[in-house]
């Protein structure tokens, strides 16, 4: 397979990657030869030039463990990608305390753990590219999804700031907005086979527009938009909220 955005080779450090965005993510960089670090909140399953480890981005102390030890035993993390989240579907008046602590302990200190921990190591190199996985949600208000929409608001807007902070190190940092994909956090929300055409339509109800190309992303349409972003081809691109939502948010 012919391998295009000169990735061969670099370590990249990726939570969230034992399914759905993260799996397919990961598929996608070994094709290019990135040799990666998987983690999720249960170990992803053992791969051919894959770290595969436990880790619950919400626990400091066990990402930076993490992440020094990746650096002293298997070489300079180049590349890092903040997939991990969670939903959170309940309605503003509804919601526990730990159901919203919860939600922004993943989607959003989650990513500050990382981030934090990946620019410390990037910095005195002076080179470095990373992503957070955030969600259309942030820029537009969801039924039902305050907590969820919030903290990706948050994240966000964070890793805008960390991409101004780290740009004299040379390192770029942005975000790829995900719209409706087809992971099992998407159809764990379905109730029948209608669920895709529900979402495809959109919903006068609770004020969604649906999504004018007629049909859901894929992980892998994910999973090409953030390899792009950390690749040398978006040399001159930082701090950008790329949207990939089949032009659901009417966003430019």
């Amino acid at each position: 397979m012919s391998r295009w955005l000169g990735l061969e080779g670099r370590i990249a450090f990726v939570t969230g990657a034992a399914g759905g965005i993260g799996a397919a993510l990961v598929k996608s960089m070994l094709e290019e030869g990135v040799r990666v670090v998987a983690t999720d909140v249960a170990a992803p399953t053992p791969m051919k030039d894959v770290w595969t480890a436990p880790l619950d981005v919400a626990d400091s102390a066990a990402v930076d463990m993490l992440v020094d030890a990746v650096e002293r035993d298997w070489g300079p993390v180049d590349l890092g990608v903040n997939v991990a989240g969670i939903l959170s579907g309940s309605t503003i008046l509804d919601m526990s305390d730990a159901e919203w602590r919860r939600t922004f302990d993943v989607n959003t200190h989650g990513v500050f753990h990382v981030s934090r921990a990946l620019g410390r190591a990037m910095a005195p190199r002076g080179r470095g590219s990373i992503v957070t996985v955030g969600s259309n949600a942030a820029g537009i208000p969801r039924h039902a999804m305050s907590a969820y929409a919030a903290s990706k608001a948050a994240a966000t807007m964070f890793t805008r700031c960390l991409g101004l902070e780290l740009a004299p190190h040379g390192i770029r940092c942005n975000i790829v907005a995900p719209g409706s994909t087809l992971t099992p956090m998407q159809t764990g929300m379905w109730a029948d086979d209608q669920g895709a055409a529900r979402v495809i339509a959109g919903s006068l109800e609770t004020f969604k527009s649906g999504i004018p190309l007629g049909k859901l992303a894929t992980p892998d349409d994910i999973a090409q938009a953030v390899l792009f972003l950390l690749s040398d081809r978006a040399g001159h691109i930082t701090m950008t909220d790329l949207y990939v939502d089949g032009g659901a948010t009417l966003r430019a």
